[in-house]
């Protein structure tokens, strides 16, 4: 029986079945399907990937439907890196597999098996003799993972958090070179906020478009944000004549800012002082970047993220983190309060997926900044140092190198002392990813794209 690296729940964790955990006995041949057989169930799986896109476009679900793909090309690329590695390093890989459970349809390439499987639920690659656990037929132990090389064994196992930082920095590049970043001068309306109270709010009232850029302010012209804010905020209840660019064209509005003290928005009073406010969300015009000058802003985009990552990975596993997590999960009403002080917590598949669809809505650089933040975090992740990650497949073997004397046969780790402690893991694991599940749920963080 061959251990997996594999995907399962959150894309791109890899980690071991539970049978791969004990010996087993060496697998035997499998029986190939008649290739009429293969064929009929390539096509029924590509009716039924037909039927669920047009499910999705006919009730306006297409963000849903990018977020899913954009998860499972990430998980694939993830099991594509420990495939590549393996087969460079000439280790003997099995299967190459989307999903778990049942076969919907696969085919065999030389001794690598590649298919679907009936339950989306991640991915996963078979690298025979992943632990000294497994029994593999004699034949194939030299091609072992077990067997080969340390250098070799060091990179198949992190090759999966290593594609997520390439997945990563790929996208902040074709972000800078596609999309760009916001410029100093320019005014672009985002979005809007709604007013308690009101149906539209003065921009809307006005005929403000979200895209419009705001060229003057009575007959000034605007560079900046801010110079348009300061404009807005002193004409508490005064009409202010706007010009803006729209596709091409200029349009002349009026719009009549309100007073921020009397005039609430999802419950939170605008401001403590007379100020005029409109509703919209500001920004820049953002200005693409050449190809080679992006390579370095994209390394400070990845470089920033990471250190956010590892910065809230040790808020959550701190005492402090903890307890905060602890009474959010036991008392609704601390979740509910964090929830509305916008309190930082873990989420789950479905809070981020939630994030991700809402962020698709908002716009691709607003998608692309939370598969970037996504690829980060599970890449780390993945790399602690405890099975059944990734990262606890290269403690096992940084700690096997460590434990060879010069001359003498290579030292091989018992993971059988390591099953308890991968079992504990499993359920702690378990017990966090339930607990976000029922807090994104009953408590689901705010929509941070407005």
């Amino acid at each position: 029986m061959s251990t997996r690296l594999s995907t399962p729940g959150a894309p791109g964790s890899p980690t071991l079945s539970a049978r791969s955990l004990v010996a087993g006995r060496p697998e035997g041949p499998r029986v190939e399907p008649p290739p009429g057989s293969t064929r009929r169930s390539l096509l029924a799986l590509l009716a039924a990937v037909a039927f669920i896109v047009a499910l999705a476009l006919v009730l306006n679900a297409g963000a849903l439907l990018i977020v899913i793909v954009s998860l499972i090309i990430i998980v694939m690329v993830h099991e594509l890196g420990h495939f590549l590695t393996a087969k460079w390093s000439h280790m003997r890989v099995t299967e190459y597999f989307v999903g778990f459970g049942p076969r919907l349809w696969s085919i065999r390439r030389g001794e690598t098996e590649y298919g679907v499987k009936a339950i989306p639920a991640g991915g996963y690659v078979k690298i025979p003799g992943m632990t000294n656990l497994e029994e593999v037929d004699p034949a194939d132990e030299p091609r072992t993972y077990r067997r080969q090389p340390f250098r070799n064994r060091i990179l198949v196992a992190s090759a999966g958090s290593i594609m997520h930082f390439v997945m990563a920095f790929l996208l902040a590049w074709a972000a800078l070179v596609f999309i760009g970043t916001p410029s100093a001068n320019g005014v672009i309306i985002e979005s809007f906020t709604p007013f308690a109270g009101m149906a539209l709010n003065p921009a809307q009232q006005a005929g403000l478009h979200a895209g419009d850029a705001v060229l003057s302010v009575d007959g000034h012209p605007v560079n900046t944000v801010d110079a348009f804010s300061a404009a807005i905020k002193k004409a508490v209840g005064l009409p202010v004549h706007l010009v803006v660019d729209r596709g091409g064209r200029h349009v002349s509005l009026t719009v009549t800012p309100v007073n921020g003290q009397r005039v609430t928005s999802d419950g939170q009073r605008l401001s403590k002082k007379r100020e005029g406010y409109i509703g919209v969300f500001l920004s820049s015009p953002s200005v693409p970047e050449n190809a080679f000058g992006a390579l370095g802003g994209a390394g400070k985009v990845v470089g920033q993220v990471t250190t956010a990552s590892v910065t809230g990975l040790g808020h959550l596993f701190s005492p402090h983190g903890i307890a905060t997590y602890v009474s959010q999960v036991a008392n609704p009403a601390v979740a509910a309060k964090d929830q509305r002080n916008g309190t930082s917590r873990p989420e789950s598949i479905v809070g981020a997926g939630r994030i991700a669809v809402q962020a698709a809505h908002a716009g691709a650089l607003e998608l692309i900044e939370v598969l970037i933040a996504l690829n980060i975090f599970i890449g780390i992740f993945n790399m602690l140092p405890i099975l059944p990650l990734d990262g606890g497949h290269v403690a096992i073997a940084l700690y096997e190198r460590v434990r060879t004397r010069r001359g003498r046969p290579y030292y091989q780790a018992d993971a059988a002392k390591l099953l308890v402690v991968a079992y504990v893991f499993v359920f702690l694991l378990v017990l966090l990813v339930s607990s976000s599940v029922y807090l994104d749920i009953t408590h689901p963080v705010a929509n941070p794209f407005g």
